[in-house]
């Protein structure tokens, strides 16, 4: 069992910054993907970043190039660097745990809430 606690939401301006953290009850070294999500009011949840176990990345597209993922194993957490904040990334952020074992295993945060002010 994972346990993800996300912190690090807020309101923030239009062109500003957030980070947004995503600590696991595990080492991270045992998790194969570990992501990014989130759900905006009246809209389905949607992939935004996920960084692998051996650091690949990937991106959403509306977030290339502004948001950033990374890995401290030390401290078994995941960040979000989020930059040039638009008020469309308005939307709850969860954490997601993917471990490959004999089948598939998901792990979801609670989720931290991320307000952009136009």
């Amino acid at each position: 069992q994972v346990q993800l606690v996300e912190s690090g939401g807020g309101l923030v301006q239009a062109g500003g910054s957030l980070r947004l953290s995503c600590a696991a009850s595990t080492s991270i070294f045992s998790i194969d993907v570990m992501g990014w999500y989130r759900q905006a009011p009246g809209k389905q949840r949607e992939f935004v970043a996920r960084i692998t176990r051996g650091g690949s990345t990937n991106y959403a597209d509306p977030v290339k190039g502004r948001f950033t993922i990374s890995r401290d194993n030390a401290e078994n957490t995941v960040y979000l660097q989020m930059n040039s904040l638009k008020p469309e990334d308005t939307a709850v952020y969860y954490c997601k745990a993917s471990v490959w074992g004999a089948q598939l295993v998901e792990y979801w945060g609670k989720g931290t809430l991320v307000t952009v002010s136009s």
